[in-house]
């Protein structure tokens, strides 16, 4: 299972990769494409996806006959990097620098020193228009170089780092060919044909497996995104309308059109209603049976910093997925949907484990609670626990991936009905 989780990483380099990825296991499985600015005819027992943005994704099965809810796990699929800007070469007469800027926050330290690639997307001129190219250069392009410590004794002291001066990537000697033209000749095209792009460092390290943990790049949020996509396409079908969403932009806020913050979610959802006939009250009827897991990792004990967590709930790599608790709904988890989760887990034989932040320590939001502001029903934040959120490799428990893979499974063979507000019946 891990090493699958590791060749899905190493295929999803940015979010837009991520997608294209997805779609075609996707469409390996037998589900078909959708497009937004098209009409849709849903056959009963086939499977669909969409995108927007082509960095967002949501995918379902239509029920056979009927349904009752939708049963719907998200997650993310961008991570913290560095976006190369538009005017991307610093040349002076003997390097080549790269202009970028923070995408999201991340650990910096983690990324100097560190071989590191560059992928994302094209947009090419066309007879008519414009055409997205996805593009990842693979090799190593680019490197970020720590000062000696000679040249910076206080190195070890405590390090503030300037994304302006101290991050930015060394792309080679004067003289190098320009990034431009290397993108041009990986893709077969003219530079003249391209227009503008959505360029990333990121991380190329393979991922591996070690004394019960794995370590990779990306971990939060694709460990989630590759277990609820196999749990998704795992599950038989039950009564509800299994849906699988892969979001952008939760790194930075989520407030984009394609975002969880967007209408994308509950534009699909309503388009799969009507498409199958039934009427705005309808869908409000079965929104009202209707499950969100939002699915995004989770802080792990660190073992040379334990005094970071909250003693009574302290979660580890390995032990199980992490139910999230927070008091300001920075997750969205309350007692029904953790109650209703936990029986999810017990059905599937998965160990689950509580957290919640110190009271002195605010934590991040995630996608949860920004998806209720446009879909609302009953959701619950889940994760498994990992070190070193936001480094440029992470490291999580070798046992979780399965472990969300089998919950999930049984999540969406599940389905929840509702005899009174605050009454609901696990199927």
């Amino acid at each position: 299972m891990n090493q699958a989780l590791f060749d899905y990483i190493a295929a999803s380099p940015t979010a837009f990769h991520a997608v294209s990825h997805t779609g075609a296991l996707l469409e390996k499985a037998g589900y078909l494409p959708l497009s937004e600015s098209d009409d849709w005819a849903l056959a009963p027992g086939q499977g669909y996806y969409v995108t927007r943005n082509l960095s967002s994704l949501i995918a379902f099965r239509v029920p056979e006959d009927g349904f009752t809810g939708f049963m719907m796990a998200a997650a993310h699929g961008d991570s913290p990097a560095f976006k190369i800007k538009e005017n991307a070469a610093l040349s002076d007469p003997h390097y080549v620098r790269l202009s970028t800027e923070k995408y999201g926050g991340m650990l910096c330290a983690s990324w100097m020193d560190r071989p590191l690639s560059i992928a994302g997307r094209v947009l090419l001129r066309t007879e008519s228009g414009v055409a997205s190219r996805l593009v990842d250069l693979r090799e190593i392009t680019v490197l970020i170089p720590n000062v000696a410590i000679h040249m910076n004794r206080n190195a070890n002291d405590g390090m503030s780092y300037n994304p302006a001066v101290d991050m930015l990537p060394l792309y080679g000697l004067s003289g190098a060919e320009s990034l431009r033209s290397r993108i041009a000749d990986k893709l077969g095209v003219s530079e003249d044909e391209i227009l503008t792009t959505d360029l990333f460092v990121y991380n190329p390290a393979p991922g591996v497996q070690w004394n019960e943990l794995i370590s990779a790049p990306r971990l939060d949020d694709l460990q989630c995104a590759f277990g609820a996509l196999q749990g998704f396409l795992q599950a038989k079908n039950g009564k509800a309308c299994p849906v699988y969403c892969l979001f952008d932009n939760e790194e930075v806020g989520s407030q984009t059109k394609q975002g969880a913050a967007s209408t994308f979610l509950r534009d699909v959802l309503c388009r799969i209603s009507h498409a199958l006939g039934q009427t705005d009250t309808d869908l409000r009827r079965k929104l009202s049976a209707s499950f969100l897991v939002s699915c995004d990792n989770a802080h792990g004990v660190h073992p040379n910093h334990p005094e970071h967590q909250d003693k009574n709930h302290a979660v580890y790599p390995g032990a199980g997925i992490v139910i999230k608790y927070n008091a300001n709904q920075r997750y969205t988890s309350d007692a029904v949907s953790a109650a209703l989760f936990q029986l999810v887990c017990d059905r599937a034989d998965v160990p689950y484990q509580r957290y919640a932040n110190r009271a002195d320590m605010p934590g991040g939001s995630t996608l949860g609670n920004i998806a209720n502001t446009q879909v609302s029903l009953n959701t619950v934040d889940i994760g498994l626990a990992q070190f070193a959120m936001h480094s440029a490799y992470e490291t999580a428990g070798a046992a979780d991936t399965t472990y969300l893979v089998r919950a999930l499974t049984a999540f969406y063979e599940a389905s929840i009905t509702t005899a009174a507000d605050g009454v609901y019946t696990l199927e």
